[in-house]
């Protein structure tokens, strides 16, 4: 799914979160809001994304990778509100400035009063689509729950009102990675979530599927560390792999089919990302046929993803692959 322009304002907002999240050392809670009244002509979307984790710094908002877009005032206005634990600071996004270090302007800091918040909340409203952003950001989230980040509990909360009323709904919600031992390694953490990833049929399910995948036992795991041509320049630099091979032994049900291709889920520093050619070199250049598998093409999409198609699957087989990416400390929120 191609992301456009307020997508991508809001997942880098909602990966920042996590990050936070990510590098304290306590329980973290990530709430996403979506607010949309239907009344109007021109629906306006107000986006909140409020996360408990380490305070957040001005250099992460002023280096945000947004690339400028003719479109912006149409679908947004340029302004992000962002409220810390001891002060409600208000920041103004001008992308219409070349120099990423100008485009934010400080405005003066208002008291919390008794509002008990300890975090970072940013908030901004758009024109965009209320599905179209659903859609990205819910897409986005599984991903992120296929790392299993051990403290972090994540919501997703729409609130659209018509003229017959309100409707508030959770369409997100995941903690599944606090009730994995919290010792575990990464690898291990990427195998339970791509497990997850195919029990649920790739995510067409709320649940796992229990009609044609009830058991682990038709899934053929393999694991480890993908070596690293450039060696010691990394920095300390890891890749790791999981590929898992389903093959059912008799025909699924209707709602259990899924397409032939292989979506290669790619993660950099703990966050979804475009897969880099280096990475897509060693993929494809795999033996498979030494695993008695026959890759026919490989493709990368606008979004930046990997896709292999495959000849000759044995039948009611499918093959789902993670990697990840990051370096054996913790990167330092900047």
């Amino acid at each position: 799914m191609e992301i456009n322009f307020t997508q991508k304002i809001c997942l880098i907002l909602i990966g920042s979160a996590f990050q936070r999240c990510r590098i304290s050392e306590n329980l973290c809670r990530l709430i996403v809001s979506l607010k949309c009244s239907t009344d109007s002509n021109r629906p306006i979307v107000q986006i909140s994304i409020s996360d408990t984790g380490v305070g957040s710094r001005l250099e992460e908002f002023q280096n945000m990778d947004c690339t400028r877009n003719g479109d912006l005032a149409e679908k947004w206005d340029g302004v992000l509100n962002i409220k810390t634990t001891s002060e409600v600071y208000g920041y103004c996004l001008n992308f219409k400035e070349k120099v990423p270090a100008r485009r934010l302007t400080k405005l003066p800091p208002t008291s919390k009063k008794d509002l008990k918040f300890s975090g970072t909340e940013t908030s901004l409203s758009t024109y965009e689509s209320f599905d179209v952003l659903c859609a990205g950001i819910i897409q986005f989230l599984h991903k992120m729950h296929m790392l299993k980040i051990p403290n972090v509990a994540v919501e997703l909360m729409v609130d659209r009102t018509t003229n017959t009323g309100s409707k508030l709904e959770t369409l997100f919600q995941a903690n599944a990675g606090m009730h994995l031992p919290f010792s575990i390694s990464n690898i291990e953490r990427l195998v339970a979530g791509l497990e997850g990833h195919v029990l649920k049929h790739g995510n067409a399910l709320d649940k796992e599927c229990q009609s044609c995948l009830s058991s682990r036992e038709h899934f053929k795991l393999g694991m480890g560390i993908v070596p690293n041509s450039e060696g010691t320049r990394n920095n300390g630099q890891i890749i790791e792999a999981v590929i898992i091979i389903t093959e059912l032994p008799e025909p699924p049900g209707p709602s259990c089919l899924r397409v032939s291709s292989t979506e290669v889920f790619y993660f950099q520093e703990f966050l979804p990302s475009t897969i880099p050619q280096s990475l897509v070199n060693a993929v494809t250049s795999v033996n498979w046929k030494s695993y008695g598998l026959s890759l026919k093409s490989s493709i990368v999409g606008e979004d930046g993803q990997l896709v292999l198609e495959w000849e000759s699957l044995p039948p009611y087989s499918h093959i789902d692959i993670a990697i990840h990416c990051y370096h054996d400390q913790y990167p330092i929120i900047p």
